[in-house]
């Protein structure tokens, strides 16, 4: 695909607006609109039109009724499980309107956008695969009784999903959600709402019921909470930052409603004198350049052995001057503009931040201005003096590494330990004792061994501390989106008391 045949196959509507009930809201004469930008040459695409509290109302009470009475938290597994398979059917056939849409809008390159929609279509069916797989239990040790515990779908549920890489996270939440029998409303960034829309609508062409998946847009303090506050909602799920998501607990935890919360992290990605170096430079190359840099499991802490520390960084610099900047929807490019223009300015302030740190740049530090308008970043390195520097300790969240040396074993898990945040590690080594000492004792959620970001479905993905709560995954996730029931019946009659008998 390049830029001219995907603008004359795929239209972009003039305003983005809400979907409810399987419609979409018609457009008033009154409300608010907020620009939906394309970061590549900063022009406005579309409007969104933001979800009110009223409005919000409407989405939730619509998921109230598709679950308190309508057809699908109790239909026939198969029959949820065909609808399940069907949206990832239609998913794929429109995979590449989806890609260019997140292309245009996010300023992603196509082809990480491409393996987005792929992953955003298998996770229908393998979550589908999953619920028609769940079991009870039965219980006959106590004699004279037999108990049974079965699951059953929680309720409405609150999903927040974010901006630096829409398909696949919003999908993500929803996926582990609506399987088992729940019903939602989604809640995307106000910065990238076109694929989003597109792909709740694309559910409903598959044969979604209506209510079962509601769309609001807007701002986290206007739409989010609202949506977070609403009465009728049991459960909130939200990927995105720490800032946000202690606001969300917060409010979420003044009505007890459970939270389960993918945050940020600022991940150690451990580069030791045994391991291929060929290999684990382009691995820390893809751990923090890829996605341009946004994705909360970026490799942004480059810890080396103080060995090869000289030649791997500047082999590292050399790379990184390379990388080809433009426009996300030629096949060419590996790095595209940033998704907004507020983060482009606050990633571009960690630069003055590393230099008050005493931290030295290494490469990239500006704005890309070959393009003349556009959201660009030169990708960017700094050798930073010690682990507690603010580059070291703040989620940037861009295309800029931070590099630290270290002399031994103990000081590498030392460092990489050293954090607030918890969400994924990378080791790079080919001996055995250093990759187990690592696996074992690094306070992260996913450990990567010799490899960039592999996600297995069927293992359990999150992070320790500030980096969030919780897991997605099969069985965290049917921990978190049912509830257990117990029914206890008597074999034999049962002696009761006799109160009041004379």
């Amino acid at each position: 695909m390049n830029a001219a045949v995907a603008q004359k196959s795929h239209t972009v509507n003039s305003h983005v607006t809400s979907i409810i009930d399987g419609e979409g809201v018609k457009l008033g004469a009154k409300g608010t609109d907020i620009p939906v930008i394309n970061p590549t040459n900063e022009e406005t695409i579309s409007q969104l039109r933001e979800a009110d509290a009223g409005e919000v109302d409407r989405a939730v009470k619509a998921a109230r009724r598709a679950f308190d009475s309508g057809p699908w938290p109790h239909m026939d597994i198969n029959d949820r499980k065909d609808i399940l398979y069907s949206i990832r059917d239609h998913l794929r056939k429109h995979s590449e309107e989806l890609a260019y849409l997140e292309c245009l809008n996010v300023g992603l390159p196509l082809q990480s956008v491409r393996g987005h929609v792929q992953r955003m279509a298998r996770n229908f069916e393998f979550f589908a695969e999953v619920a028609s797989n769940v079991h009870g239990e039965t219980y006959t040790q106590t004699k004279g009784y037999l108990t049974y515990v079965t699951r059953e779908p929680k309720g409405v549920a609150a999903l927040i999903a974010p901006w630096n890489a829409p398909l696949a996270l919003a999908s993500m939440r929803v996926a582990t959600c609506i399987p088992w029998g729940n019903t939602c409303v989604l809640k995307p960034s106000e910065y990238t709402p076109l694929s989003i829309r597109r792909m709740v609508e694309i559910f409903h062409e598959a044969g979604l019921p209506p209510g079962v998946v509601n769309l609001v847009n807007g701002r986290g303090p206007v739409t989010g909470n609202a949506l977070i506050s609403h009465p009728d909602v049991d459960m909130v799920g939200f990927t995105g930052g720490t800032t946000t998501a202690r606001s969300i607990a917060a409010t979420a935890g003044r009505n007890l409603k459970p939270v389960a919360l993918e945050l940020g992290g600022k991940s150690a990605n451990m580069i030791f004198d045994s391991a291929s170096i060929d290999r684990a430079l382009d691995g820390a190359l893809a751990g923090i350049f890829g996605n341009n840099g946004q994705q909360c499991l970026a490799g942004s802490r480059i810890l080396v052995h103080e060995k090869i520390a000289k030649q791997f960084i500047e082999r590292f610099v050399a790379r990184a001057q390379k990388i080809r900047l433009g426009d996300p929807l030629l096949a060419t490019t590996e790095v595209g503009p940033l998704a907004f223009k507020a983060h482009l300015e606050r990633v571009l302030s960690y630069v003055d931040v590393a230099k008050a740190d005493g931290a030295k740049l290494l490469v990239g530090g500006k704005r890309a201005v070959d393009f003349g308008r556009g959201y660009f970043m030169e990708p960017t390195a700094v050798m930073a003096p010690a682990n507690d520097s603010r580059v070291c300790q703040e989620e940037i969240f861009g295309p800029f590494a931070t590099f630290l040396t270290f002399s031994s074993l103990n000081e590498a898990i030392q460092i990489a330990n050293s954090s607030k945040f918890g969400l994924v590690s990378y080791v790079w080594s080919d001996d055995v004792n250093t990759v187990m000492r690592c696996s074992r004792e690094i306070r992260a959620g996913t450990v990567w061994v010799n490899t960039p970001m592999m996600r297995e479905l069927r293992a359990p993905f999150g992070g320790y501390r500030e980096s969030g709560i919780g897991r997605d995954g099969p069985q965290a996730s049917l921990e978190f989106f049912t509830e257990l029931k117990s029914t206890i019946i008597p074999i034999d009659p049962p002696v009761l008391p006799k109160y009041g008998a004379a």
